[in-house]
């Protein structure tokens, strides 16, 4: 080796030991064990004992071991539960007999899209199969619902219930009467028979509203080719390319990906016509009146209500926010100034980089998911006297070896339940951010112990390096909180019941506690704590993090608007039947609640697949946010680190899940009773200047 090459090569080593010795020094166990790749010594003779810990899950095949034991305890809990006198005990024997499948089911379901190896995916996607089609049959097992139904319609048995038990005992019935089982044998049949197609019709529009479209190369300028996949004398579009400066790629790929399929165009058609007919056929009014039961909001009309009300308080602003698109674009493209739906995206993004020079690389130093990790487990250590430890998994028991498992451990009640990481890209995994339950806590009466309840988070991270942790954009740590805020609704909460622990509550509260952590990632005492420059240890400077949050304010009320619009385009298609296609309905509401003019021959709703997952109550995220900007604001903004706020927080609302009333829950954390033009103007404020820096008024 030259001496020059021995010197560069000499330095390197230094500043690569510089950063391995200040990850040591620094950095707590669990900062640590996120900042480096993990380093587990294989041991031949250690016991595989399958994943999760289930020990039937060693293989593939182990599935069918786990979902024949689980089938065979469901027939004697299902007989127990038909044989004994109205009681507490029969509402327990049903929640028994939900966790006994639940277990294997939401396992099986998270495996299914997670497992690197092909055959535990298969194995997992039967059993998921198997276990569907038994819940089916219990939904509508006559004897099973007519032993909750005495329960509840024996005035003296009710009165001897709990609320939690009364409550559990009420959503179970629901699932009974929202499969027909109050029908009589001829309409039963045609209920089952929707339920059936409409699974079918799920999964068809679902997998083709994620399907490419394409063109003939001949079709688009040449210069442009590069830019999308090819498949011979074919042009694959499979996105639409919003973040492109270039205004003619936007253009040809919204034209051609959001371009009418008219198979797919049926298949939606379709399903939203036995949506409605099976609602009608089990006694709602329409599809929204049946999915928004149980729900903060309640009826479509509130949800309307809330939309329209949101869009009128905007309006003013959002005129402005696409007036300054207008002027951007004039000013980048002065021969084609006219602001059209594929602009959006783009230009807004433009402006806040421009007005506030956010640049996520010159963020990301300050971010490694180590110290993003630490500040995690300071902000639940100080507010609710949480810790989160690193624990090495098992053998066997991960999917993948650069999953990191998290034990969550409070100060005087000891082990809540464990948090599995899955963080870090890889092929064949799935590019979102989400939450998954595996198993939800319950009390169970026959160990006379709490079930603790097993997460997992999904993030698609790049891996550390030799020479630098994995770091984060500012979007990037936002998720992170985000989804960690899902984690510890379920860590949190201690629910008798697993039918309602942790996020198996009404979907426009479930979003709450996630979104409140977002506020925490954006404040500048939370991020004080942790964000520190990887290489120097230097902190984020203060001034940084107020750019970022101010930059956010930039066209959000267009930004807002265009969820307003989704939500309202989706309350539409689940009432009552249109007499009119579901493009000419989109068009109608595009030019009523956005303002960007529809483009013909495109029908955007083909690839707006939450009308899946959240048919008729897209309208949550928004919801969500107004409760959680309202929470933030009245009870964290002027000390985020609070103990007794914390702990009110938790026990208001992260632990009860689904065992209250969701807008009971947010009364007690608020202290009043908000209505929704408190929702409205919660959403509004938040794009005022300063919001973060609010004085407290009456309100507090």
């Amino acid at each position: 080796m030259s001496a020059c090459k021995r010197l560069i090569y000499l330095a390197k080593k230094r500043t690569l030991w510089t950063y391995l010795r200040r990850n040591v020094s620094t950095w707590s166990p669990v900062g640590a064990a996120f900042n480096a790749k993990p380093h587990r010594r294989l041991d031949a003779f250690e016991k595989n004992v399958g994943l999760f810990a289930v020990p039937e899950l060693t293989c593939p095949a182990g599935f069918q071991v786990a979902a024949r034991t689980a089938l065979q305890n469901t027939e004697r809990l299902l007989h127990r539960a038909c044989s004994r006198a109205p009681g507490v005990e029969t509402v327990q024997c049903f929640d028994q007999l939900s966790d006994e499948l639940c277990k294997v089911a939401d396992l099986a379901d998270f495996i299914k899209v997670a497992h690197p190896d092909p055959e535990y995916r298969e194995a997992a996607e039967k059993t998921c199969i198997e276990i569907g089609t038994v819940v089916e049959k219990l939904n509508t097992n006559v004897e099973l619902c007519k032993s909750l139904k005495n329960l509840l319609e024996d005035p003296k048995v009710v009165a001897q219930l709990d609320p939690d038990t009364r409550r559990v005992a009420e959503l179970f019935m629901f699932d009974f009467e929202i499969s027909g089982i109050h029908l009589d044998d001829k309409l039963r049949k045609e209920a089952v028979g929707l339920h059936v197609k409409l699974l079918d019709l799920n999964n068809e529009f679902l997998m083709g509203s994620h399907m490419p479209n394409r063109i003939a190369k001949s079709a688009i300028p040449e210069h442009l080719h590069l830019q999308f996949g090819s498949e011979g004398s074919f042009i694959q579009i499979g996105g639409l390319h919003a973040d492109s400066p270039d205004d003619l790629l936007r253009e040809i790929a919204y034209r051609i990906y959001l371009y009418p399929n008219a198979d797919l165009m049926q298949c939606l058609e379709e399903l939203l016509k036995c949506r409605y007919k099976l609602a009608k056929l089990v006694g709602y009014e329409s599809y929204g009146h049946r999915a928004l039961k149980g729900t903060m909001a309640k009826t479509p009309e509130t949800v309307m209500n809330f939309l329209q009300l949101l869009t009128d308080k905007l309006s003013d602003r959002t005129a402005k926010d696409f007036q300054m698109m207008r002027d951007m674009k004039k000013k980048l493209n002065p021969r084609n100034s006219e602001l059209m739906a594929w602009d959006h995206p783009y230009l807004s993004g433009v402006l806040r980089a421009e007005r506030y020079n956010i640049e996520p690389s010159l963020y990301s130093p300050y971010l490694s998911l180590g110290g993003c990790m630490e500040g995690l487990n300071n902000l639940f250590s100080q507010l609710y006297g949480v810790s989160l430890m690193s624990e090495p998994p098992s053998a066997g028991e991960v999917w993948s070896e650069d999953v990191r498992k998290l034990a969550v451990v409070h100060e005087t009640e000891g082990l809540l339940g464990y948090i599995y990481c899955d963080f870090f890209h890889r092929s064949d995994k799935p590019h979102q951010d989400c939450h998954f339950t595996i198993r939800g806590g319950r009390w169970c009466q026959e160990t006379g112990r709490y079930q603790l309840p097993v997460v997992v988070l999904m993030l698609s991270l790049p891996q550390p390096t030799r020479s630098a942790p994995t770091l984060l954009t500012p979007g990037m740590m936002e998720n992170l909180f985000h989804e960690m805020g899902h984690a510890m609704h379920s860590m949190l909460g201690r629910t008798r019941y697993q039918h309602v622990t942790g996020t198996r509550c009404a979907t426009d509260f479930a979003e709450v506690p996630s979104i409140l952590m977002e506020y925490f990632a954006t404040d500048y005492r939370v991020i004080s704590q942790f964000a520190r420059h990887y290489q120097t240890g230097q902190p984020l400077p203060e001034s940084m993090v107020s750019r970022l949050g101010e930059s956010k304010k930039v066209c959000g009320a267009a930004d807002t608007q265009l969820q307003v619009f989704y939500a309202v385009l989706d309350q539409i298609y689940h009432g009552k039947p249109q007499n009119r296609s579901t493009t000419e309905v989109l068009t109608q509401m595009q030019k009523k609640f956005y303002g960007l003019p529809y483009t013909p021959n495109t029908a955007w709703q083909l690839r707006f697949g939450h009308l899946i997952g959240y048919g008729a109550k897209y309208y949550s995220y928004l919801m969500s946010r107004a409760v959680a900007s309202m929470v933030w604001k009245q009870c964290f903004i002027q000390d985020p680190l609070n103990r007794d706020m914390g702990e009110r927080y938790r026990r208001e609302m992260l632990a009860h899940g689904g065992a209250k009333e969701p807008m009971l829950m947010v009364e007690g954390m608020l202290q009043r009773q908000p209505t929704i033009e408190d929702f409205v103007d919660a959403l509004v404020s938040e794009l005022n200047p300063n919001f973060d820096t609010f004085i407290m008024d009456s309100e507090s």
